[in-house]
This record gives C-alpha cells, sequence and structure tokens, in this order.
C-alpha cells in the first residue's frame, strides 16, 4: 500500500509551514480583512464612504530571479518582488492596494524555505499598506525537481470612479518624473543569467548576487501621499520591456503624444554599466531594463519641482526625465527613436 507520503507529499511539513504563513500574515492585517488565517477564502470589506469604488487588480511573479535566489539559498526578499510586481502596476491607475494572495509551488516542500518566501511576501504587504489575504502552497513531486520553487500572486485595489488615472489627463508640455529604482528589479532575468554566471564574484563590495536580489521598490505609500498634493496625469511601472514598452502605456489608446527623455537627467546604476561590459547590447538596454527609474509619473510642468523633491523628502529620490510632446513635433527635434537611441541625449518612446 502506497500513502501520500511515500508518493512524494509531506503533509506534516505542510502544517509546519502554514503554521508559519499565518504569523506573517497577522502582521499584515488591516480594517477590511474579514476572515480568520486558514479559511477556505478570504474576504474584504471594502473601505466605507466610496461613492463608486472600483476594484482594480493585478498579477505577476518573480520570473527567473528566483533562480539566483534558489542557487544562493536565500529567499528572504523574493517575497518582496512578488507584491511590488503587483501593486505598482495596480498602483498606476491610482488604486489603493487592499490585499495581495501568493501562489507558491514546489516540488518537495521545505516548510522554512516557504517561510521565508512567505516573510518577504508580508514585508511587501507591509511596504504596500495592504494584507495578505490567503494564498496556496502546491507540493508536485516529479513536475518540479526537488529545491525548485516557482512564486506568483495577485493584488487587488480600489479607487473612485471619478478618480481613476487612465492617462486622459495627459496634455503636451507635461513634465516626467522618474522615481529611483532599486536596481534591476524583477525583469531582464533571462539576460542576467546568461551574463553572470559566477554569482560570488565581487562587485561594488559585495558579491554580485547582493545586488542582483535587490528586490523590487514599491512605490505605493509616497505615490499615493503626492496624490493627495498635485494632480498626477498618468503614471507608469517600468518593468518587462523597460522604457520602450511601458510608457507608452500611460497614453490612452489612440494617442498622438509621445515622451521624450532627457537621457542624462538621471543617475544610472553601476549594474547596467556592469551588464554592458559583459556583453549586453548598449543599444537594447532601455527595452530591456529599467535603467534605474522604476515609475514614472506625468504631472504638469508647474507641479514637476513640487514633485520631485515631495518624493525625494520621502525617501524616494525622484528627477524630472523628460517631457509629454507631440508626435510632430517632437519627430522635428533632432532626436532617435529608441529602437536605436544609441548615446543619444534624447530618446523619443512612442
Amino acid at each position: 500500500m502506497v500513502d501520500y507520503n511515500q508518493a512524494g507529499v509531506d503533509i506534516h511539513e505542510g502544517y509546519r509551514a502554514v503554521g508559519k504563513y499565518k504569523e506573517h500574515a497577522a502582521r499584515t492585517r488591516i480594517a477590511g480583512v474579514m476572515n480568520a488565517p486558514g479559511s477556505f477564502a478570504g474576504m474584504f470589506a471594502l473601505p466605507p464612504g466610496m461613492k463608486e469604488p472600483v476594484l482594480v487588480s493585478g498579477t505577476d511573479g518573480i520570473g527567473t530571479k528566483l533562480d539566483i535566489a534558489m542557487a544562493m539559498g536565500r529567499y528572504d526578499t523574493v517575497g518582496i518582488d512578488c507584491v511590488a510586481m503587483c501593486v505598482n502596476d495596480i498602483l498606476c491607475h491610482g488604486a489603493k492596494p487592499l490585499f495581495f494572495l501568493d501562489y507558491i509551488a514546489c516540488g518537495k516542500l521545505n516548510a522554512e524555505t516557504a517561510s521565508e518566501i512567505v516573510k518577504g511576501i508580508a514585508d511587501g504587504c507591509e511596504q504596500s499598506g495592504c494584507a495578505l489575504l490567503g494564498g496556496e502552497t502546491a507540493e508536485m513531486p516529479g513536475f518540479y525537481a526537488d529545491g525548485r520553487y516557482d512564486v506568483a500572486g495577485f493584488a487587488v485595489g480600489v479607487v473612485e470612479k471619478s478618480e481613476i488615472i487612465s492617462g486622459g489627463d495627459i496634455r503636451e508640455g507635461d513634465a516626467l518624473i522618474g522615481i529611483a529604482s532599486s536596481g534591476i528589479h524583477s525583469n531582464g532575468f533571462s539576460l542576467v543569467r546568461k551574463l553572470v554566471t559566477d554569482y560570488a564574484e565581487p562587485f561594488g563590495g559585495r558579491p554580485i548576487w547582493e545586488t542582483l536580489l535587490e528586490p523590487t521598490k514599491i512605490y505605493v505609500k509616497p505615490v499615493l501621499r503626492l496624490m493627495r498634493k498635485i494632480p498626477v496625469h498618468g503614471m507608469a511601472h517600468i518593468t518587462g520591456g523597460g522604457f520602450h514598452e511601458n510608457i507608452p502605456r500611460m497614453y490612452p489608446e489612440g494617442s498622438e503624444l509621445v515622451s521624450v527623455i532627457e537621457r542624462n537627467s538621471w543617475p544610472v546604476p553601476e549594474i547596467f554599466g556592469e551588464l554592458v561590459r559583459r556583453g549586453a547590447a548598449p543599444e537594447r538596454m532601455f527595452n530591456t531594463f529599467n535603467m534605474g527609474i522604476g515609475f514614472v509619473l506625468a504631472v504638469a510642468s508647474g507641479d514637476a519641482r513640487e514633485a520631485a523633491d515631495f518624493l525625494s523628502r520621502e525617501g524616494f529620490p525622484a528627477w524630472k526625465i523628460g517631457t509629454v510632446c507631440a508626435a510632430q513635433a517632437s519627430s522635428a527635434a533632432q532626436t532617435s527613436s529608441a529602437a536605436h537611441a544609441g548615446d543619444a541625449e534624447k530618446v523619443i518612446f512612442r
């Protein structure tokens, strides 16, 4: 006779992991959570006083950055990445994150490892002010190799219908404010892993893996506070596809507006230069990585200085990195297209 344990699923290790999860989830509990940990489903009451609340959701994973975490046996930050990828996306529409749910899959569950991942997820939830409402851990022997994990999740937020940021308020002449990233964040790691093969080698006075595993910055709290001070016309989270794919996403479909970015207006972290030295195509860097800017805001030109100064005081360094222009006017300027940027000082993203 064969039981579940002999098939490769250790239910007692699962119980131990869930016990640890509950401790991490408990510290993220906020007003609105209606269920106790361990319920079959998470329940959350919408904030009172809203006239037309609109739910906004986003889902994502960590990607192949997780491979570096597994190689180094360090799992305490990748959970932050998972939360950040989701909450920063829904923030782009002005939504305040309410709750997060995670999904962890593995070949053979180790409660300590899974707990470290969930600890990071809880840390990310605290940083964004949302609750870790629930999740799922799937142990699948024979499907995932022992020691291999995958992590994904999704966030749900809320925004008043009249306050949704759709990009429709962006106007020619608006300033583009870039907020510093913490490094590579969670995109482009399939390329990174081809260029960096020894994670223990030194870089910047420490092993390079520490720089590579720096967690994605979560922009929710400072940006929501900024929105109470000045009107924000549009927002973009710089993720997969870098500047080239993400900045144009904040404009409404069919818009004739483009972004003219001043390449020398912010400090680019050294890790990106290191990737170029290792063989990354310099003309494609802005198509792949965030290049030191993790989040972009469009605001009226007269609000640019106040926005950048406010964010910087909040501990999120920010700069005016460009301007919104009409497509025809920008085409007349002596600039390069994003696909052939090279070393041009100004680059158009359309």
